[in-house]
């Protein structure tokens, strides 16, 4: 006679707790704290809770859907990681390789011996080691981006000097991390070895085999109605309200990169989730050995640590990340190293992009999360808070479930 009373006392939790997470998001809308919102959580076996609230557009009004397509940004990263991994499975290259080996351009980098800011003045030396498919799989390359380095935001090159990535490295291949554009030239690896383009390389061996049909770099004008506007905050601080970016974006991107540039929705990256959540596999379609998943969720920069970064561009604030100094980096993902009260286990993988769109997938707990906004700057502190109140309100849901 009990077991009925003690399901719908479950049921009444699930429900109570999906209805907390309505009321939490639909509550930063409402305060003006972002101006929408899509979220999505998923276990090994199916989607526990997915919603949309606010606008996709300020300009217009135009409402938030479930499907509705974002600009992932740097969340691309990971997906051409599990492309470059699926070349390495097949022996096609090594992590330890020189990447000098498959693209000529990377070889006889330099790195800063010195760099002025007040004149722009520079010395280089040739790095003390050729960089890795490895350092570029795990920002230790030396590599950087204008936003996260002054030094590169800065720097301007002497006639006649070409750096295919971006600009000198910073230090020599190994020393240290820095977020950087080095999944591009992961990118450029999954398309030399292979002898496809990466879009095309991305469809056939991850997004068709796992149904992401929602996800591409060039967006069918069929489906340019469901893509969020660009958006970003007013103010010469970037403070202020949200407005309409201009100009905006097209539907297509000329010529992809691996670092960013992907547009997905919630139930398409949670797809992507639910496969690394299943050891590389989903709904009978398998992408990466399960060997191969393990070996990207592990540490691989050693006792070298995961700062937080400072930004030199206003498109972005300051981040940090779950614990500076100690958390790691993987193939392809920001490896949290403690346990996060009400929130992620260690050995939580995670990562985000520009226009503060968020992921975490912590297999100890066999569940992952997705939060897609859509403005600028990165790390918005309304955005984070609206991304922490999430997550801790989908670890309070899967306690339900249970």
């Amino acid at each position: 006679m009990g077991k009925p009373a003690l399901a719908g006392t479950a049921s009444a939790r699930i429900s109570s707790e999906r209805a907390a997470l309505d009321t939490s998001l639909r509550g930063a809308v409402e305060r003006k704290d972002v101006p929408g919102v899509v979220a999505l959580v998923t276990n090994r076996e199916r989607v526990l809770y997915q919603s949309a609230f606010g606008v996709a557009d300020v300009a217009t009004g135009r409402p938030l859907t479930s499907d509705a397509l974002f600009r992932i940004a740097s969340m691309t990263k990971p997906v051409t990681s599990v492309a470059l991994m699926q070349l390495v499975e097949q022996g096609r290259l090594g992590l330890d390789d020189a990447a000098e080996k498959y693209l000529p351009e990377l070889a006889g980098l330099k790195v800063f011996e010195s760099f002025d800011p007040a004149t722009g003045a520079y010395q280089l030396r040739p790095a003390s080691r050729p960089a890795t498919v490895r350092h570029f799989l795990t920002h230790t390359s030396g590599l950087a981006y204008p936003f996260t380095s002054e030094t590169w935001r800065d720097f301007k090159p002497r006639a006649g000097e070409t750096y295919p990535f971006g600009g000198p490295l910073l230090f020599d291949p190994g020393e240290r991390w820095h977020y950087s554009t080095s999944t591009d030239v992961v990118g450029k690896l999954v398309e030399v070895v292979s002898g496809e383009f990466l879009e095309d390389y991305f469809r056939q061996h991850i997004l068709a085999p796992l149904g992401m049909n929602d996800t591409s770099y060039n967006v069918p004008e069929a489906k340019g109605p469901r893509l969020v506007a660009q958006q970003w905050r007013s103010g010469e601080r970037m403070d202020g309200a949200v407005e309409l970016q201009k100009p905006q974006l097209g539907l297509t991107i000329a010529s992809p990169i691996g670092g960013g540039g992907l547009a997905s929705t919630a139930g398409d990256y949670g797809r992507f989730m639910r496969m690394l959540l299943n050891g590389g596999a989903l709904d009978g379609a398998r992408v990466l050995e399960a060997g191969t998943v393990a070996l990207m969720g592990q540490n691989h920069i050693g006792a070298v640590t995961v700062p937080a970064h400072k930004s030199a561009l206003p498109r972005s604030a300051d981040f940090t990340f779950i614990a500076d100094g100690r958390d790691k980096w993987g193939l392809g993902f920001l490896i949290t190293a403690d346990q996060v009260p009400g929130k992620r286990s260690p050995g939580s993988l995670s990562w985000a992009g520009i226009n503060n769109t968020y992921f975490w997938i912590d297999p100890i707990s066999g569940i992952a999360g997705v939060i897609m906004m859509q403005y600028l700057p990165f790390a918005d502190a309304k955005a984070l808070a609206t991304y922490d109140a999430f997550e801790r309100g989908a670890y309070q849901l899967v306690k339900a479930e249970r």
